[in-house]
């Protein structure tokens, strides 16, 4: 008689409140890119008005921290944020993902600001109280939807084929 294998168990996700901290840590360490690349843009430009050359900016910055992301998920599943709050983005396979996975998620993680900034620009808003407010309530509700799945994993996760999950005590390059 044939042992059975045990059922694989989908890793559960860290707390919401967790990964929020963990994103909202990632900004801060990404002002310091975006400060860099906003200085080394406005040098090699000749940017005297923040307003020549926003779009050219926006571009660069777009592609600076694309190019952040990818490399950290797909070489070793975290950023430097997602190692101090012991988080780890990995394929189904249990394995960082590929490039082009990790690519195809920071495109669809847009989507914790896109349909926000979307609102703002349709109503006209200017005020930076009121744009705060409506991209603060649309992340949050964006972050909610995970509360709505099973496997607590965000939107473009599920899309992407990758899942954040508990890096502490799990094998991988940064276990003791």
């Amino acid at each position: 008689m044939a042992a059975s294998a045990a059922p694989e168990v989908a890793p559960r996700a860290p707390s919401l409140v967790r990964r929020l901290a963990g994103f909202l840590y990632e900004g801060v360490l990404l002002f310091g890119i975006v400060w860099f690349v906003g200085l080394v843009y406005g040098v090699a430009t000749d940017q005297r008005h923040a307003l020549k050359g926003a779009l050219g900016l926006q571009v660069t910055l777009f592609v600076v921290l694309g190019l952040y992301f990818v490399y950290f998920w797909s070489r070793q599943g975290q950023t430097l944020a997602m190692r101090t709050w012991h988080l780890r983005l990995q394929a189904h396979d249990g394995e960082p993902p590929s490039p082009r996975r990790a690519v195809a998620r920071y495109l669809l993680a847009w989507l914790w600001f896109v349909p926000a900034l979307a609102i703002v620009s349709t109503a006209g808003l200017t005020s930076v109280v009121a744009i705060t407010g409506v991209v603060g309530v649309g992340m949050l509700a964006y972050a909610a939807l995970a509360r709505l799945r099973a496997d607590r994993q965000f939107l473009h996760d599920v899309v992407c084929g990758t899942c954040i999950v508990e890096a502490r005590g799990a094998a991988g390059p940064n276990t003791p």
